[in-house]
């Protein structure tokens, strides 16, 4: 199975870049299934039902959260309704929606996505993500159901992720880290069949403080004070990412390299 992740989508311009090139990639790559990481999507807070019908009319067979989920009030009702939306599995008990779901990647192979939150630096104290992954895991083994199996880990701490990956290595088929916005330079298929990035990084302007307007986050940085809000910068974006090629009857990866195309970061495709 031939898998893209796309890293955080922040404001316009990470939307832009989607619409504009996932569909060709998608072709171009032969790509069976293509998750993308959207909490940030509508003004770098959250992500509404208008731009999560965006991302998905784009190309996006399953759109993960982060622990912006819900800053956009309708997706509180909105995940409700589309079953491609999966949020943190150890958010809220009385969250709306689901942290996993088995979905259909054609010619009868299904694949399951999951996302969890981390707990180290992260401003609310989550339920512990590795017995939440665990559970997940031991009801859909792989190469079982679930042909191959993909783990978002959105956290702060490059070590919690990291950690993450050993802790589902060979289980998974893929383990790959959001919610810094930087792209990290560790991406490798674990000695159990694991493909991990401890972040994918986020389609979005990297002329920028990880994808806001500079301005403020500086003046914040320098003053130690707050002059505005927070605004997602405007120029053109980098759709940052991973690519995976599993193999269809063990479910492991084959396969993995960091995706950087168009804007600043672009490098070779896979």
């Amino acid at each position: 199975m031939r898998i893209l992740f796309l890293g955080d989508v922040v404001g316009r311009a990470g939307r832009t870049a989607v619409v504009e090139r996932l569909k060709g990639l998608r072709e171009d790559w032969k790509l069976d299934f293509v998750v993308v990481n959207g909490e940030n999507a509508t003004g770098g807070m959250g992500l509404s039902a208008a731009h999560a019908k965006v991302l998905l009319d784009a190309g996006a067979d399953a759109l993960t959260l982060g622990d912006h989920a819900f800053d956009q009030r309708d997706m509180l009702t909105f995940i409700e309704q589309e079953k491609r939306i999966v949020r943190p599995l150890n958010f809220a008990k009385n969250a709306p929606g689901v942290g996993a779901r088995l979905f259909d990647a054609g010619r009868g192979r299904k694949i399951l996505v999951t996302q969890v939150l981390g707990q180290v630096f992260m401003k609310r104290p989550f339920d512990d993500p590795f017995s939440a992954v665990d559970e997940v895991l031991k009801r859909h083994p792989l190469g079982g159901q679930a042909h191959a199996i993909l783990v978002d880990v959105h956290c702060e701490a490059t070590s919690e992720k990291m950690g993450m990956g050993h802790w589902c290595d060979g289980r998974a088929s893929v383990v790959v880290g959001t919610h810094t916005h930087i792209p990290t330079g560790d991406a490798q298929v674990l000695p159990k069949g694991t493909a991990f990035q401890a972040d994918a990084g986020m389609c979005g302007d990297y002329n920028s403080v990880i994808g806001m307007e500079k301005s403020e986050p500086m003046h914040r940085f320098i003053t130690g004070m707050s002059k505005g809000r927070f605004t997602p910068a405007s120029g053109e974006a980098t759709l940052s990412g991973l690519f995976v090629e599993t193999d269809d009857q063990t479910g492991k990866a084959k396969t993995v390299k960091m995706v950087r195309v168009g804007g600043r970061l672009e490098q070779s495709t896979p």
